[in-house]
């Protein structure tokens, strides 16, 4: 079974490197069902600018990596919840698990109306439910809430 609390973290690591290479802090992780971590991706502001998200970094990249049948068994670890956008690419990815630390709603508290992040008002929740397959949601965490908004300081 996966440690949720260690791959989150994982993904809160690869957000803070994104954030070292000039980009946004945000990082997603990839693990089997049994938690090896399988990739793992960070925002790309510089090159891709708003659709440079980390989660559909990632879920692209596991789309081009593995069957469906083999990541409908994958979660995939993201410190902040999904955007639209990001849902959508997971659902399409086959990825059959997202597991989050912080709400949608809480990143925007923080960002604000930064016009780099548009943050939008649609929980990942019912982006996936309106697909034809389940994708299992887990999150937020609240134990983990102050150390994910601590990565953030300063940044927006």
């Amino acid at each position: 079974m996966p440690d949720d609390i260690a791959l989150l973290r994982e993904s809160l690591r690869a957000g803070v490197a994104a954030r070292a290479a000039g980009n946004h802090p945000f990082g997603a992780v990839l693990a089997d069902a049994e938690g090896k971590v399988l990739m793992t991706m960070g925002n790309a502001w510089l090159t891709d600018k708003g659709p440079g998200h980390a989660e559909t970094n990632l879920a692209r990249e596991a789309a081009r990596t593995y069957a469906p049948e083999f990541l409908a068994d994958c979660t995939l670890y993201t410190a902040f919840e999904p955007c639209s956008m990001c849902s959508g690419t997971i659902y399409w990815a086959g990825i059959g698990r997202v597991v989050f630390g912080v709400t949608e709603a809480r990143l925007l508290q923080l960002t604000g109306d930064n016009p780099e992040n548009p943050t939008m008002s649609l929980s990942c929740r019912d982006v996936l439910a309106a697909g034809q397959r389940h994708v299992q949601v887990e999150g937020p965490f609240p134990e983990l809430e102050d150390e994910i908004i601590r990565s953030h300081d300063g940044f927006w």
